[in-house]
């Protein structure tokens, strides 16, 4: 990646991840608070993210999962070019969600 593209491959990379649907809630993973960071650099990207809870039982499918969701960002091979990181600090709370996924969650 070019440094000019770095962030629009960012707002990409986000828009990407707006789409990902948590498995289990069926709500998107930008709108659940679980992706904490994106970071773009001429190497590749790296999204920071945690999980609703450290014993999620689909923790193993998310690393998958958001890189399936990245295919056709431009100039990015998410197989070869994206980290996904999971992390529990801070851990998730339910105001981390938007108004949008609170409400459909019954919040």
């Amino acid at each position: 990646m070019t440094p000019k593209n770095l962030n629009k491959t960012e707002k990409a990379i986000w828009e990407h991840l707006g789409k990902i649907l948590d498995p289990e809630l069926g709500i998107d993973l930008v709108n659940l608070g679980l992706i904490y960071k994106v970071t773009a650099t001429e190497e590749g990207a790296t999204i920071l993210m945690t999980l609703t809870t450290p014993g999620c039982p689909l923790a193993h499918v998310f690393d998958a999962l958001v890189k399936d969701g990245l295919v056709g960002i431009p100039d990015l091979d998410p197989y070869r070019d994206v980290t996904v990181t999971l992390t529990f600090d801070p851990p998730w709370i339910t105001d981390m969600m938007s108004d949008e996924a609170k409400a459909e969650l019954g919040f």
